[in-house]
């Protein structure tokens, strides 16, 4: 089940896509290592290593459904969400379908592979960031994985209060349209499981970014 998508625990504007500005988050000071993998679902290339200049952006998703926006955090997950802004910008995104639900033990949608498999990726792999103490209620914008340092385009959105081992980077705050969400789990999955693609199709059509 584990191929860069979200393990499931149950009870347990842009310069390269980077947001940049005359200032970032002290913790970029290091840079950031993403590792080809020549797995890529789209090819995009790599993210730029240095994200001194990384600033605090929010991103809009375009869905077929209406917009859901959130905040990143790119103080306390910058590779994480340099990653997702150098994606959003290269249209990675672009018509990609949300394609797992989970309406049981975790509550979430999963989107972010062009494939719509769950195994699609970027075509590069970077480590876990914002673990320790993480936690994932409602609102919760987090990364997919298939175990430590394999995150890539994968990620998932918390419509309801989940609880998950601290295994998966949270990097962003649903801050509109939350109830979308819910709205498309309420109709469940496709084939009446509690874990399998939505059964009202969910498209990606773009990614925005803006910086704050």
């Amino acid at each position: 089940m584990l191929s860069n998508v979200l393990r499931v625990a149950v009870g347990a504007a842009l310069t390269a896509g980077l947001v940049t500005g005359p200032t970032g988050p002290a913790s970029a000071a290091a840079g950031c290592a993403y590792t080809p993998d020549g797995k890529a679902a789209r090819s995009v290339g790599t993210p730029p290593g240095d994200v001194s200049r990384l600033r605090p952006y929010a991103a809009t998703l375009h869905t077929n459904h209406g917009a859901v926006v959130f905040e990143a955090d790119t103080a306390k997950a910058p590779c994480t969400t340099n990653s997702f802004a150098y994606l959003a910008g290269r249209k990675y995104f672009d018509g990609t379908t949300c394609h797992r639900l989970t309406t049981a033990g975790i509550f979430v949608l999963q989107c972010g592979d062009p494939t719509g498999t769950g195994s699609g990726g970027p075509g590069y792999r970077f480590g876990d960031e914002n673990l320790t103490g993480a936690v994932y209620p409602a609102g919760t914008v987090a990364m997919a994985n298939a175990g430590p340092g394999t995150n890539g385009s994968q990620f998932f959105l918390v419509y309801r209060d989940t609880r998950l081992p601290p295994h998966y980077t949270p990097f962003g705050k649903i801050t509109r349209n939350a109830r979308m969400l819910v709205e498309i789990a309420k109709k469940g999955t496709r084939d009446g499981g509690s874990d399998g693609a939505p059964r009202q199709q969910v498209t990606v059509d773009s990614v925005r970014i803006a910086a704050r």
